[in-house]
């Protein structure tokens, strides 16, 4: 089987859509939808996804089943109390006297690269900041949708790959979420979120392409053939969206830090 995972176009966060750069981006992925092979679709109930999703679903004529679990990943983390974690998350905003409560993945690299829990498979289940937050019951949570979902299409999950109960030579699109995909990403290939949400960059309508391989029968497993794939938008001639990226040198004071 084959999965794509399409992140929605630049976003209006303020008001869950697109902004007007996202519309040329979703209507410039369209234009390659027919070729991409959507198959069985599936989309975020956020705004910003749906109408991403709307312009591909129209120009192929099919509809997207709405999946609660594929919206923005939300897990946030409590950095109160913790001088080190003060640090990691810059610029935290305060209520009254303590720190608002931070998305789990906005991290600078010198706090998680300096601890060696949040790379390994299943170590950041007990690092500092799963403790302080709810991510490990929204991260099975996620991933036990997606193995239902797997299953549906003949694919169970068993120990770290999946038993082929029927064969399945079509493709699911998932359109969604940056964080959501990298989570969904972790779980195919068997590593910390973590590692995949700081160093992966999956831009605005970028297309994430993994499938099964069958090597000996019965046995599948996930592997990738591109990720954060923009060559709609290069053919297009539009530059892709700087959402999701932070300045790629810090003089930089036009690009986020």
């Amino acid at each position: 089987m084959r999965i794509l995972f399409i992140r929605h176009g630049d976003p209006d966060y303020e008001n869950d859509t697109l902004t007007e750069k996202g519309r040329r981006e979703a209507a410039l992925l369209a234009e390659t939808a027919e070729y991409l092979g959507l198959g069985d679709c599936y989309v975020s109930p956020l705004g910003r996804a749906r109408d991403t999703a709307s312009y591909s679903l129209k120009k192929t004529g099919k509809t997207a089943e709405t999946k609660e679990w594929l919206q923005e990943f939300p897990a946030f983390v409590d950095i109160n109390g913790s001088e080190e974690l003060i640090k990691a998350y810059p610029d935290t905003k305060k209520d009254g006297d303590k720190y608002k409560k931070r998305i789990v993945w906005d991290i600078l690299p010198f706090y998680w690269t300096e601890h060696p829990e949040y790379m390994a498979k299943d170590g950041w289940r007990s690092s500092e900041i799963a403790r302080r937050g709810d991510i490990i019951p929204l991260y099975d949570s996620v991933t036990g949708e997606l193995d239902k979902l797997l299953a549906k299409y003949g694919y169970v999950r068993e120990n770290g790959h999946y038993r082929v109960e029927k064969e399945f030579k079509g493709t699911i699109t998932c359109f969604c979420h940056f964080g959501v995909i990298c989570v969904m990403l972790s779980h195919l290939w068997n590593v910390s979120p973590f590692i995949l949400w700081h160093s992966l960059s999956l831009a605005p309508t970028s297309v994430t392409e993994v499938f099964t391989e069958e090597r000996e029968k019965g046995i599948a497993y996930f592997r990738g053939r591109r990720t954060g794939d923009l060559s709609h938008l290069y053919a297009g001639r539009e530059e892709p969206s700087f959402a999701c990226r932070f300045c790629e040198v810090y003089s930089n004071s036009d690009e986020r830090h």
